[in-house]
């Protein structure tokens, strides 16, 4: 995960059932922006092959936009090499957000970010190039990794609010956007699945386990394992 990301470890710790240990490397990123993604990008291999030492079962490459901003293929091999390198199944939470949506039969969503427009226009493109339709997207324009990491509830509301009609679902995304404790509260409100960066990373590293579903944080996590 990006070093600057304070949200998503402790977002698993609480979302992780028991029996599930969660162990994390960092990249160093400090800005959020398409020149930085791609630097922490390099930093990939060294993470990974730490990580590679404890012997986990799974690799979550923790970052929305660091692990899409350069299209499908480029995700794809970056997946691939971590994945060759350490011999351990890999994922990215970009990937996980689409194989979420896509379990959900959802075809048309509405996203909710932090990030600049140059950002959002990227999370746009790799979604439609899943065909997965973005009917709204909106972003609170922070660039400092750090300051997406203390964002109140209120404003991701807001946000979420903002792009909800029209959609069958909505995505709130960023793995340092702190948005657990909202998911079950704004499904029952909006009467639509809500799907998050840390919610479907999680989901997606389980999938397919032997684990029930996880109750509190969405109907993904609920019914979907």
């Amino acid at each position: 995960m990006p070093s600057s990301n304070t949200t998503m470890e402790p977002e698993f710790y609480k979302m992780a059932p028991r029996g599930v240990s969660i162990h994390t490397a960092r990249m160093r990123l400090v800005e959020t922006t398409s020149e930085k993604l791609f630097e922490m990008a390099e930093d990939s291999d060294r993470a990974a092959a730490l990580l590679a030492t404890t012997e986990v079962d799974v690799i979550v490459y923790g970052c929305t936009t660091g692990s899409l901003l350069g299209g499908v293929e480029w995700e794809e091999r970056l997946v691939q090499r971590i994945e060759n390198e350490t011999g351990i199944l890999t994922l990215s939470t970009s990937r996980a957000v689409v194989d979420a949506l896509k379990a959900l039969s959802v075809e048309r969503v509405g996203v909710a970010t932090p990030y600049t427009d140059d950002l959002n226009r990227l999370e746009v493109a790799f979604l439609e190039s899943h065909g997965i339709g973005v009917t709204a997207i909106r972003g609170l324009g922070l660039v400092r990794n750090v300051d997406i990491g203390r964002t109140d509830g209120a404003a991701v509301e807001g946000l979420v609010k903002a792009v909800v009609d029209g959609a069958d679902a909505v995505f709130i995304s960023c793995t340092n956007l702190p948005t657990i404790d909202l998911i079950e509260p704004l499904e029952a409100e909006l009467r639509r699945p809500v799907v998050t960066s840390n919610q479907a990373s999680l989901w997606a590293a389980l999938r397919g386990s032997d684990f029930d579903g996880i109750k509190g944080y969405g109907v993904l996590l609920r019914s979907n394992l």
